[in-house]
């Protein structure tokens, strides 16, 4: 299965069979997950397999929707450490992992929160400059569970924004093209595919010439300072977001025999408004 083929099978999956994970695949993906060590951005990272314990449903649900879940044979734990840019680092490692699990033929779903004092964080010995911004349940995949999940449903998961609010060349007057965007085009709607908290699709992404800009557009009375988020001290999903639409851009590009790097390049452009501020840039190689 390649990248593609996994970003596009991938779903979030909540409702899941009471099947303990296959013990070859979870040998294979704990190999795995013992070599995602560092974030793109330079974050020391780790992360570990755990079987379900009996307080995960209790835990799960002091987080809102997230005590919709049901009979997960595990979860995906990572803890990152103090750094400039941790919540992308461990989004973009996370989703990576992600892709990974759906090429054994799990499924997933993102639980993003504040696990830092969970159980959770007990159980993978969280040291004190550590932070848990999310974990991810998997499995095997109740029969009809995506059609099953009302949750999906009400945050119309499986619709996206179109090309011409994500994706920008020049300025933000631009909307950028397909047929502009070149090869590269695929590895874009990849990036139009990706999961985000709620599905709010917060990446924009701006083109000048083989400079790949990444701004995040916050989500109005969402997120970061919103009631919600305070009340249940959830960590600043919309960055771990970025992270993944990152991991989404290079994967892909990869699939297509491109490289880049990611740089510290802002262009200083006129914003198109006070949420919008700039994260990253990937540079393409030549």
């Amino acid at each position: 299965m390649d990248t593609f083929e996994a970003i596009r099978t991938r779903y979030s999956c909540r409702i899941f069979m009471k099947r303990p994970i296959e013990p070859e695949t979870r040998q294979n993906l704990k190999r795995y997950l013992q070599a995602v060590n560092t974030g793109p951005l330079g974050t020391p990272l780790r992360f570990e397999l755990l079987a379900a314990g009996q307080n995960a449903a209790a835990e799960l649900r002091g987080l809102g929707t997230y005590g919709f879940i049901r009979n997960p044979a595990g979860f995906i734990v990572g803890a990152a450490q103090a750094a400039p840019r941790p919540l992308e680092d461990y989004g973009y490692c996370m989703e990576q992992i992600i892709l990974e699990t759906t090429r054994l033929g799990l499924n997933t779903c993102w639980l993003g929160g504040t696990f830092t004092q969970s159980s959770f964080a007990a159980r993978v010995h969280k040291m004190p400059e550590e932070i848990i911004p999310a974990v991810t349940a998997t499995g095997y995949a109740a029969p009809d569970s995506r059609a099953r999940d009302f949750i999906r449903r009400r945050a119309r998961a499986d619709r996206r924004l179109p090309w011409e609010k994500l994706f920008f060349s020049e300025t933000f007057d631009h909307p950028l093209t397909r047929e502009q965007a070149g090869a590269l085009a695929l590895a874009l709607e990849m990036v139009r595919l990706a999961p985000s908290a709620s599905n709010k699709q917060p990446w924009r992404i701006l083109r000048q010439s083989g400079l790949w800009h990444f701004y995040l557009e916050r989500t109005p009375n969402y997120g970061q300072g919103s009631l919600l988020f305070t009340v249940l001290r959830l960590a600043d999903l919309q960055r771990l977001d970025i992270g993944i639409a990152m991991c989404h851009l290079e994967l892909s590009a990869r699939e297509l025999e491109y490289r880049g790097e990611w740089i510290e390049a802002d262009p200083g452009l006129p914003l198109p408004n006070e949420r919008m501020q700039y994260i990253v840039t990937w540079q393409q190689k030549t």
